[in-house]
């Protein structure tokens, strides 16, 4: 993208893997609060599951991003 005439080529592919790599780690500590009192509860296994499943995601998405 030319600035001033200067063009300027900067990757955000290292930013992107950081940021989902901190997202992935916020959504694994959410999977694990919410399994750990979960008990018997059906609704907070549902919630630990689904961001155990959003923090592999995330957590893909960031190695293929810092490879």
């Amino acid at each position: 993208m030319p600035i001033f005439g200067i063009l300027v080529c900067v990757s955000q592919r290292p930013a992107l893997g950081a940021l989902f790599a901190l997202l992935a780690i916020a959504f694994a500590g959410v999977a694990f609060a919410a399994g750990f009192g979960a008990g018997g509860e059906a609704g907070r296994w549902i919630v630990a599951l689904a961001a155990a499943v959003l923090a592999v995601w995330l957590a893909s998405m960031a190695f293929r991003a810092l490879r």
